[in-house]
């Protein structure tokens, strides 16, 4: 596979390459060259301009016939000609020829049987430390001979030509099954470059039987492990970032016959309005040298990092390599999870706060993905809105939906899992009239069920749903743990309720003719 992979860098005939950079000499070259500021705290500080967040609509898999047979056609996985991505890769040739590259070889994946070998090549220093920042670094006696298997060119100043490339505007994301190639251009937000790997990722695993997830994963004391399914805003960072359990890893992971591994290196988190009390190992992590804080504010007197500003864009990152998190694990590879968390931001404020899922409605939940968008997330987004992201993470899933349902059905067969589905958005009313769920009942309900406590609870089934809510929780308010009883008009809960367990049918009902592998409806 290397010659497919390196063609593409040896044809372009740039000008010098550097190679592997450690963070110190890529932050030195990042401030040298005016892409980017240093924060008080030490931070290296960068913008990415008008786009500030995923271009969902730009990205493209290279239409090449029975090779991307398995690819599901859609929204998310627009088509590419071969003929205009032939064009749209001479264009990207001549860019690259005699500029200075910066040039990253590192691994996507800690299972070494399953690691891809990834070769991530950019314009700017502060891209190249967020690759190093978000792979996994191979050491160096390992880098001399390293073969790629994929490459990522991630060129922000080349914008595509819609008329000569057959791209929908300047921004395109394009993946190429057949040369392995990762084409960026038009954008410099750096989520690109971690998600189309992940995209790439959730193509090749499944047919080795590994269940690719975008979810966080951590650890207890005891090997106990616990595996947090949801979208952006959700809380997987923030939930999964625990001072009592080891963090495996905040956003990417497969589950494999031996157990539950990390896709990645590092964590990518949402930093608008961190707060050092709320989430104090993110803190940490995002004020210190070597972490990107991607269109953070700084003060203009003391340079200091201003998580509550939200001028560039709601959707502020902060980026940093896994060893910099106090209690994180050190292989990256667990075993099998005990505990599954779904999470769903619920806009409409009608879902409880936790309920135990069984393993049919696990799957029905996991192919609805229902939470709410969160203003920022994605461009053109500016308030949440419900959605429906089957698999938590549609955008990044070029097989249907019902593939990787498949996979998590087995691995609940064969592994003792008690599933839940946890509310991080409103409750006694919808966003705009309700209030979002108190953090630290969150986390109460979710040490109680880590821990075995909420299991042992009495639970009664809540009538719009059929979802079985624990009645108590020690630290939680009981009339939290009832939706209906959070409202102050239980009527308009029944309105409310009806219409969202309306909104889940109708999009469910797209898997009808794959009924034995999607699950039975989760609603009574």
């Amino acid at each position: 596979m290397r010659e497919v992979a390196q063609d593409i860098l040896d044809a372009a005939r740039p000008g010098r390459l550097h190679w592997n950079l450690v963070p110190a000499r890529l932050v030195t070259m990042a401030l040298e060259g005016g892409e980017a500021r240093l924060s008080a705290e030490g931070a290296l500080v960068a913008e990415t301009g008008e786009i500030t967040g995923r271009s969902a609509d730009d990205k493209y898999f290279v239409d090449r016939g029975e090779l991307t047979s398995g690819v599901d056609w859609s929204k998310a996985n627009k088509r590419l000609a071969a003929a205009d991505f032939s064009a749209l890769r001479h264009t990207a040739l001549r860019h690259m020829a005699g500029r200075s590259l910066f040039v990253q070889d590192l691994w996507a994946g800690a299972d070494p049987a399953a690691r891809l070998k990834v070769r991530i090549v950019t314009e700017q220093a502060w891209h190249s430390l967020f690759a190093r920042n978000m792979f996994r670094r191979p050491p160096d006696c390992e880098l001399h001979a390293f073969a790629p298997h994929w490459t990522v060119l991630q060129l922000p100043s080349l914008r595509a030509n819609p008329s000569q490339h057959g791209t929908r505007s300047g921004t395109a994301i394009v993946i190429d099954l057949s040369s392995r190639v990762v084409l960026i251009v038009g954008t410099a937000y750096a989520g690109e470059i971690k998600k189309s790997v992940f995209t790439v990722l959730n193509h090749l695993l499944p047919a080795s039987g590994i269940l690719p997830m975008h979810c966080a994963a951590n650890v207890g004391a005891a090997g106990d492990v616990a595996i947090f399914f949801g979208l952006s805003g959700t809380g997987k960072t923030t939930l999964s970032a625990d001072p009592k359990r080891q963090l495996v890893g905040d956003d990417e992971h497969g589950w494999g016959p031996h157990g539950v591994f990390n896709l990645e290196g590092g964590c990518y988190a949402k930093a608008i309005r961190l707060d050092a009390e709320a989430e104090p190992e993110i803190w940490q992590a995002s004020t210190r040298f070597g972490t990107i804080l991607e269109n953070v504010v700084l003060d203009p007197l003391t340079a200091a990092a201003d998580f509550d500003d939200a001028t560039l864009t709601e959707n502020t990152r902060s980026s940093y390599p896994l060893e910099f998190v106090a209690n994180a694990h050190p292989t990256g590879m667990a075993g099998h999870p005990r505990n599954i968390v779904m999470l769903t931001a619920d806009a409409f404020g009608v879902l409880p706060p936790i309920s135990r899922l069984t393993p049919e409605q696990a799957i029905y939940h996991f192919l609805s993905g229902y939470t709410a968008r969160v203003a920022g997330t994605e461009r053109g987004v500016d308030t949440p809105q419900a959605t429906f992201s089957a698999c938590f993470g549609a955008p990044f899933m070029p097989r249907h939906p019902t593939v990787y349902a498949e996979l998590l059905r087995r691995r609940l067969a064969g592994n003792d899992v008690t599933c839940w589905l946890v509310n991080t958005g409103w409750t006694g009313g919808a966003a705009g009239t309700g209030r979002r769920m108190p953090l630290e009942a969150t986390r109460a309900l979710l040490d109680a069920a880590l821990d075995g406590r909420l299991a042992a609870s009495r639970f009664s089934e809540d009538p719009a749903f059929g979802l079985a809510v624990p009645t108590s929780c020690p630290g939680v308010d009981d009339r939290l743990l009832s939706p209906r009883a959070a409202w102050s008009d239980p009527t308009a809960y029944d309105v409310a309720a009806r219409e969202v367990a309306g909104l889940f049918e109708a999009n469910f009902a797209r898997f009808a003719d794959r009924a034995d592998t999607a699950g039975s409806r989760a609603a009574a």
